[in-house]
């Protein structure tokens, strides 16, 4: 059963308006509700919301559990009396702009222990209640999760791997010993988990209350320096010093000539097998109570993904190895007790007909991209929208696309490739969008709605004409990534009315 006919809007937490550095779960957050619900749209996709570890990226967290602490809206805390507003804006760079990631993470250090303090000595007793069940519900991930971050923060943030030998084993003398000299530290860091959790259903009822959806997204793999690896070593391919014996990462694509290595670590699927998958269905069960469906990264990573020896430089040498293909989500699926998984596969890249089969088997959309629909790779012919099912998700561009602006007026994403090339691909979009001077992000939008496509995404950034500045990850670039964010006051009611006259046209409402 497809999912019906909706449209929605790509925008991180993060990337929202703000006082203090960084987008929140504050009042921009219902500002960017309502004006979702005024434009028609039913959907509100973002990033991962897990702590952010290596380039800041959503991609790369010291959790497969946890939220994202950097989200915690201050304003609510000083409405709670947790902070005042004086150390809440106690820093210069928060004037707006792009998020400033080191100053911000600084700056949020500098009052998690003031606003325990607070929380400890005034915080009510139904405050206290809803958290002492928040640290027994979670308990199979937090416990770990703190007592990792308490360790990291004394050991400087180095890995894991680079810890005092006895706690990177998990000897279990050394987590008692390191449990009780970092009994505060442990506590700071599961309250952190609490205001997030509190905050983001508080987001997520506002949402519900408009008959909005949010997607969310589960990155197949984990980042090795997370509590995650840390703590359950067994279902990942380390050696006996807990380094990666393979890497993961997408052999040369259209976004680097050498691929892309990420770094993360691969699964022992046949140890995750003999479990049924338990470490899975708990990590579905638990996005799953904060988003309503889940895009699936790298999908095709399920049926077979790419290996690349511990030690190598690029992701050009490697081999594709096969992966649980559908015993996996057979077992989330009867762990969740539904007929339809709410997932969405993200079947991007080098697509195989087994790919391909094992999505069709599992009734999951796909995604169509209609950046991709205009060049000469085989594949383009079906990102046209004429040959669009209806089971799919289409997108103007994803966060790992330039803008539609930029993609139409620059060299960026396209370097590799010949000018005579983009030249004949951006001719090809003119006359199949029958551009004539007109705004090409608005054509490419209203391309996406009309479609037969039950559902289409558009990124903010395309729903603001910006230019390849607004861009929010470029695959390959290890800085300088995820920090753009709104203006106060940027995505105006002029932007929300042409949307939701657009999202009607179409039927999408």
């Amino acid at each position: 059963m497809p999912f019906r006919r909706s449209s929605g809007i790509l925008l991180h937490p993060t990337s929202l308006p703000g006082g203090f550095g960084i987008g929140d779960l504050g009042p921009s957050a219902f500002e960017f509700i309502d004006l979702l619900a005024s434009a028609g749209q039913r959907l509100w996709q973002v990033l991962p919301l897990g702590p952010t570890g290596y380039g800041d990226s959503p991609y790369q967290c010291f959790s497969a559990f946890a939220g994202n602490p950097l989200l915690i809206s201050l304003e609510r805390l000083i409405e709670d009396g947790l902070l005042t507003e004086s150390e809440a804006r106690n820093q210069d760079v928060f004037q707006g702009g792009n998020v400033d990631f080191p100053a911000v993470i600084a700056h949020r250090r500098a009052l998690w222990p003031r606003v325990l303090d607070r929380f400890e000595a005034g915080g009510g007793r139904p405050a206290r209640d809803r958290f002492d069940r928040f640290c027994g519900t979670h308990a199979g991930w937090l416990d770990d999760f703190a007592l990792f971050m308490a360790v990291k923060d004394a050991q400087g943030q180095a890995a894991w791997t680079a810890w005092e030998p006895d706690i990177a084993q998990r000897d279990p003398s050394a987590v008692a010993r390191w449990s009780a000299r970092c009994a505060r530290e442990i506590r700071l860091h599961k309250l952190t988990q609490f205001l997030f959790f509190e905050q983001w259903q508080r987001v997520r009822e506002a949402c519900r209350a408009r008959s909005i959806e949010i997607m969310g997204d589960l990155p197949i793999f984990v980042a090795h320096d997370s509590a995650a690896v840390w703590a359950r070593r067994e279902l990942f391919r380390l050696d006996s010093e807990g380094r990666p014996t393979v890497l993961a990462g997408v052999p040369p694509d259209y976004f680097s000539a050498t691929g892309q290595l990420w770094g993360n670590p691969h699964y022992r699927w046949d140890v995750l097998g003999r479990t049924g998958y338990a470490w899975w269905i708990d990590r579905f069960q638990a996005l799953l109570a904060l988003v309503d469906r889940v895009r699936i990264d790298h999908f095709r990573g399920f049926e077979a993904s790419w290996e690349v020896p511990g030690d190598a430089p690029t992701a050009v040498r490697g081999e594709w190895v096969k992966g649980p293909g559908a015993s996996l989500f057979e077992a989330v699926q009867s762990a969740l007790k539904t007929d339809r998984l709410p997932f969405v596969a993200e079947n991007l890249g080098v697509i195989t007909p087994e790919v391909e089969a094992l999505r069709v088997r599992l009734g999951l959309p796909g995604m169509a991209i209609l950046q991709f629909a205009f060049g000469n790779d085989p594949q383009a012919r079906d990102f046209k929208p004429h040959n669009y099912p209806r089971n799919l998700v289409v997108y103007t561009g994803t966060h790992d696309n330039d803008t539609t602006v930029g993609w139409w007026t620059g060299g960026a994403g396209h370097s590799t490739r010949p000018d005579s090339e983009i030249k004949n691909e951006r001719e090809h979009a003119r006359r199949y969008l029958g551009l004539d001077g007109r705004e090409v992000h608005w054509e490419f939008i209203r391309a996406a709605l009309a479609s037969v496509a039950d559902t289409a995404i558009v990124p903010a950034q395309d729903l603001l004409g910006l230019g390849s500045d607004a861009r929010m990850n470029q695959p390959g670039a290890s800085s300088g990534n995820w920090r753009w964010r709104l203006v106060p006051g940027q995505l105006t009611p002029d932007t929300s009315r042409k949307l939701a006259v657009t999202t009607e046209t179409y039927d999408r409402v």
